[in-house]
């Protein structure tokens, strides 16, 4: 699941408006949007503080991949 999935599925799983959860945040409505729509680029501090509304935050997470050899 993506982030901006993730925020939009539990904005509306608690029937809150985009503007209504940009308020609880203390964000921006410009901002949420932003999320909402997978901006690549965005503050981390920012994103946390909507994802702690819903009892997450951000981490690393495991790519599909192969590390390079630490030789090559």
């Amino acid at each position: 699941m993506t982030l901006q999935s993730f925020v939009r599925n539990k904005r509306k799983q608690y029937g809150l408006t985009q503007m209504q959860l940009a308020d609880r945040a203390g964000v921006g409505l410009r901002f949420l949007r932003e999320l909402e729509s997978g901006k690549p680029t965005l503050r981390m501090d920012r994103v946390n503080i909507v994802l702690n509304l819903f009892g997450a935050e951000l981490g690393p997470v495991p790519q599909q991949r192969e590390v390079p050899d630490a030789q090559g």
